[in-house]
């Protein structure tokens, strides 16, 4: 059975995405077109390119998680001077060593550009800070004279992958001048609205995989300082336009994953926890399954 899917963004914790898509496939399931947000968009990619569930996730074991993260080198050894990037460079990590092992992954299986993928197959969303928009990749491209045949598949996922402050943004150069592209999740974290509009009759079944619990399992936020009010910023920032589209008719197409005790960030993450996360997809999806109706 073949459907179009979504994968939302979750950093770290899109190794249960992994689980969903095994899920998936032992049924038989296959992506005709997909789309996605940050870890989403790299978990796109990979089955545009052909990878199964098991390769992706043998793929993320050959490497130590936290070889992604390329700081700067500093010349003056200050312990301190590690956060310098967030003023220069707007970024604790530079993002390239993310950019070139998804570059590795996708050029084994013939993809380099968005010209190596039939049109549509692949949306990846990236946030443009410069012009205060969302960017749909390659769909947008034209709106900045890029053509997308030559456009890396690979940066574009970095783009969607930056997480503001985290990795440093994408600045994409165009005839017109630099744009600040950041985390697509800052505007869209679930585009499940790509393919599943309101009055648009659907061309197959759409599947949502999303790295939250179900909107009615989800707890109110202890705001109690700074830190827990960024936080809840961020995640509102993120979750607002998704959640506001979503509606009933929507959320039964939706794999709601719960990812508590897990950080965004934590690219340390144990073996332990990788497994964790990898079964709990695969069971929220196995559960799915059995109600799911199209």
């Amino acid at each position: 059975m073949n459907v179009d899917g979504v994968f939302s963004g979750g950093g770290i914790k899109g190794i249960a995405l992994i689980g969903a898509c095994e899920a998936l496939e032992n049924r038989g399931i296959q992506f005709s077109r997909v789309a996605g947000t940050s870890a989403g968009a790299i978990i796109a990619s990979l089955i545009v390119a052909g990878y199964s569930a098991k390769e992706i996730y043998d793929e993320l074991n050959k490497i130590e998680l936290s070889t992604l993260l390329d700081e700067r080198k500093n010349l003056i050894p200050v312990r301190i001077l590690k956060w310098l990037p967030l003023y220069w460079r707007l970024g604790l990590y530079k993002g390239q060593a993310l950019e070139e092992w998804l570059k590795r992954l996708l050029a084994s299986r013939g993809i380099q550009t968005f010209g190596d993928i039939s049109p549509g197959r692949l949306r990846i969303i990236a946030s443009d800070l410069t012009n205060g928009k969302m960017l749909i990749l390659p769909d947008d491209l034209h709106k900045y004279d890029i053509p997308y045949e030559n456009f890396s598949v690979a940066k574009a996922i970095r783009m969607s992958c930056s997480l503001p402050y985290f990795f440093e943004p994408v600045r994409l150069r165009t005839q017109k001048g630099e744009v600040i592209v950041v985390d697509g999740g800052v505007l869209s974290n679930f585009p499940m609205w790509l393919f599943d509009k309101e009055n648009v009759k659907k061309i197959r079944p759409v599947i949502g995989i999303k790295l939250s619990p179900h909107f009615s399992d989800s707890e109110p936020k202890k705001i109690k300082n700074a830190f827990q009010m960024f936080e809840a910023l961020f995640t509102t920032m993120k979750d607002a336009h998704d959640t506001r589209y979503i509606s009933r008719k929507h959320v039964k197409d939706i794999i709601f994953i719960p990812t508590e005790g897990i950080l965004t960030t934590e690219f340390s993450l144990t073996n332990e926890k990788k497994k964790a996360l990898l079964q709990v997809g695969r069971e929220e999806t196995e559960r799915f399954l059995k109600t799911w109706t199209y």
